[in-house]
C-alpha cells in the first residue's frame, strides 16, 4: 500500500514519534520447495544508505529464476509482503529491496528523491544481470517500470526478461480513489508545510527532512477504520488473517508498523504521481533523461489489478500495456483479480492461489 495521505493529522511540525516498532522481519522459517520443507535465510548482497538488496538463500539448489521483487517505499516494512515472499520462494530465486527507515540514516548520506530511487531499482538489477524477472506492486510499479525503460533506451545487457506489476499507480487520473483525490485536493506547499518534520535528536538521521511514521500510522488507522465500518477487505484480514504465517506475523502487525519517508521522496511523489501524471504524461525525466516505456521492446510485461481496489483503482495498472505499446502483444499479460481489493492482491490465500500461479506461469512461459 502507498504512504496514507496526512489528512485528519495536522501534527507533522513537531515530530512526534510512533510507539517505537521494532522492524518486522520477514517470517520465513521452513517451507516446501518441491520436496522435503527447506530452511531460507536473508543475506544481504549490496548496501546502500537508504536500502538494502537481500537474496533469500534456500538450501536447495535448484535453477528457478531469478526474481527482484521491488518493494514499495511506501512506509510500510517489507514484511508487509512476507506472503509474497514465501510464496514466491518456493518456485523462484528471489531477492528483494529493504529500504531503510529514513530516521536512521545520517544527513551526510545526501537528500533520496523519485530519481535516487530509480537510480536504486536500475543499479540492483545490473548488479543480478541478466536474465532477471522484475516484480513490483503499488507504489514502486512507477520506479520499476521507469528504470526498465531506462534500460531499454540505454540498451543495457541488465534489461529484465519480464516485468510484472500489481496494483500500481501508474496513471491515478483513471478512476480516481479516495487517495488519489486527497493527494491532488492541495497544492505541494500544503504537503511541505503540514507533513514534513525534522528528526530530533537521538537518531541517526537528526535533522533530516521526513514524512513522519506517526502521521501515517494515524492515516492507516482512519483507512482502517473505513473499512470495518463499510465491511471492507481489511475488516475480513483483522477478523480472518488468511496470511502463511499468520501464527508468527499477524497481517495487523505489519500493516501498523511504519517508518520515516525522505521528505525529497514523498513531495516528489506527491507531486510526480498525483498531480502532475508525469509518466503517462511524458513528463517523466531521470538525470535529464525522459523516461519512455514505449522504449521496452524485450522485456515482457503483466499487469495485475484487484477488483475492489480502493487504492489504486482498476485500469491505472492496466495503463502500462497503452505506454509499453512496442511489447509484442503476445508478450503481454493482464489480470483482473475477481473479489479482492489492494491486499488480496499480495497477501493471503487468493494471492497464494490464484493470483501466484499465474505470475508463475507467466515468468515461465516468457523465460
Amino acid at each position: 500500500m502507498t504512504y496514507a495521505v496526512p489528512w485528519l493529522v495536522p501534527l507533522a511540525a513537531a515530530y512526534a514519534p510512533t510507539r517505537r516498532h521494532r522492524r518486522p522481519e520477514l517470517a520465513l522459517g521452513r517451507i516446501a520447495s518441491g520436496g522435503p520443507p527447506v530452511a531460507i535465510t536473508q543475506r544481504t548482497l549490496v548496501e546502500k544508505p537508504f536500502c538494502r538488496l537481500i537474496h533469500l538463500d534456500r538450501e536447495v539448489r535448484r535453477d528457478d529464476p531469478r526474481v527482484l521483487v521491488v518493494t514499495p517505499l511506501s512506509g510500510h516494512f517489507a514484511a508487509l509482503l512476507g506472503d509474497l515472499m514465501v510464496a514466491l520462494a518456493r518456485e523462484h530465486d528471489v531477492y528483494f529491496t529493504d529500504w531503510t527507515d529514513a530516521r536512521e540514516v545520517a544527513l551526510a548520506n545526501g537528500d533520496f528523491s523519485v530519481e535516487e530511487n530509480i537510480a536504486y531499482v536500475s543499479d540492483f538489477i545490473r548488479h543480478l544481470g541478466f536474465p532477471l524477472h522484475l516484480l513490483a506492486l503499488c507504489q514502486s510499479a512507477m520506479p520499476a517500470l521507469a528504470a526498465t525503460a531506462l534500460l531499454a533506451e540505454q540498451r543495457d545487457a541488465a534489461e529484465p526478461r519480464t516485468l510484472t506489476l500489481i496494483n500500481g499507480m501508474l496513471d491515478p487520473r483513471i478512476e480516481p480513489t479516495r487517495v488519489d483525490r486527497l493527494a491532488r485536493l492541495r497544492p505541494l506547499q500544503w504537503f511541505e508545510n503540514h507533513a514534513i518534520a525534522a528528526v530530533p535528536a537521538g537518531f541517526a538521521g537528526q535533522g533530516r527532512l521526513v514524512y513522519p511514521a506517526a502521521v501515517q500510522h494515524s492515516a492507516l488507522i482512519a483507512y482502517l477504520s473505513r473499512h470495518i465500518a463499510s465491511g471492507g477487505e481489511l475488516l475480513g484480514k483483522v477478523l480472518y488473517d488468511d496470511g502463511e504465517n499468520a501464527a508468527e506475523q499477524p497481517f495487523l502487525e505489519v500493516y501498523l508498523s511504519v517508518m520515516d519517508l525522505p521528505a525529497a521522496f514523498f513531495l516528489d511523489t506527491i507531486n510526480l504521481v498525483f498531480h502532475e501524471f508525469a509518466l503517462p504524461r511524458r513528463r517523466l525525466f531521470w538525470r535529464g533523461e525522459r523516461v519512455e516505456p514505449a522504449a521496452i521492446t524485450k522485456t515482457a510485461l503483466m499487469t495485475v489489478e484487484g477488483e475492489h481496489d480502493d487504492v489504486s483503482a482498476p485500469g491505472q495498472t492496466g495503463i502500462a500495456h497503452e505506454l509499453c505499446r512496442n511489447i509484442p502483444r503476445e508478450r503481454r499479460v493482464h489480470h483482473l483479480q475477481r473479489g479482492v481489493g489492494h491486499f488480496g492482491t499480495f497477501h493471503g490465500r487468493t494471492w497464494r492461489n490464484e493470483v501466484m500461479p499465474r505470475i508463475r506461469a507467466f515468468i515461465r512461459a516468457m523465460a
